[in-house]
């Protein structure tokens, strides 16, 4: 019989701002160690079998992933043997018409019972405090990566805990003309709204122009709501992309945008 692995997870814990009648309550959030590209699981794959071809390897996931987009757009809901994987609709119609404005077509993961059981059988590593922030690693738009959308269209903004969640009257997504009239996205116009993505449709009456784009949210990585909301802002151009637009770094990883604390 194989032996198990028993794996060991390091996580830090934060402060509690929900609960403002207790100071010292905490909830625990893990380390984040960073992305694993296709490269990285290829090489830990060739270091347990070393007479692996690291090109057949590619082939074999390139081909995997192919599989099962093909499976899933067929309508079939995937077991991998780890999670289970099938698409759902977001949003409701009135009259039985599917609106694009309104409706999409999401992912739905589940870890398996085995991946379940992996997880309760961890050792669990407390590091320490953390503080734990916003972090927004970079916008965009059909016209490409950068704060620059046409009025009408989707725009998203990409990064860590920017989803939009409290009752704070401060939450939610305004964009402030320079003349500063105010313009609050809401209702239908917040099309997608996730921890690291947030896509929003940019109301078609704003006229072209600088605006200001600001995001506040009370939502934290441990899925309780600060007491204290955070807030991102930038400039957002609407209008047609000009070759002198503000644009996002090439490396769009998450800890390279800017923070909010």
């Amino acid at each position: 019989m194989a032996k198990k692995t028993t794996y060991q997870i390091n996580v830090s814990y934060q402060d509690n701002t929900l609960t403002t009648n207790d100071p010292n309550d905490k909830y625990f959030t893990v380390n984040s160690q960073g992305t694993a590209e296709i490269d990285r699981i290829v090489r830990e794959m060739m270091d347990v079998n070393p007479g692996l071809e690291q090109e057949n390897i590619g082939m074999v996931l390139e081909l995997f992933n192919r599989i099962i987009i093909k499976l899933l757009l067929l309508g079939l809901r995937i077991n991998t043997g780890l999670f289970i994987i099938e698409l759902v609709c977001k949003g409701v119609t009135y009259n039985g018409k599917w609106d694009p404005a309104k409706n999409s077509l999401q992912i739905s993961i589940t870890p398996t019972k085995e991946l379940r059981e992996i997880l309760d059988s961890c050792i669990i590593n407390v590091t320490g405090e953390s503080k734990g922030g916003m972090t927004v690693a970079g916008g965009e738009s059909a016209q490409g990566a950068g704060y620059r959308v046409k009025a009408g269209r989707i725009f998203t903004l990409n990064g860590k805990n920017i989803k939009v969640a409290g009752d704070d009257p401060s939450v939610g997504i305004t964009l402030t003309s320079s003349d500063s009239v105010v313009t609050k996205i809401e209702g239908d116009l917040l099309y997608q709204n996730t921890p690291s993505k947030v896509a929003f449709i940019v109301p078609e009456n704003l006229e072209d122009g600088e605006y200001e784009l600001k995001l506040t949210t009370q939502f934290s990585s441990g899925n309780w709501l600060l007491k204290t909301p955070r807030t991102f802002t930038s400039t957002l151009i609407i209008g047609e992309e000009e070759t002198d637009a503000p644009v996002v770094g090439d490396d769009d990883e998450e800890e390279d945008g800017p923070q909010v604390q």
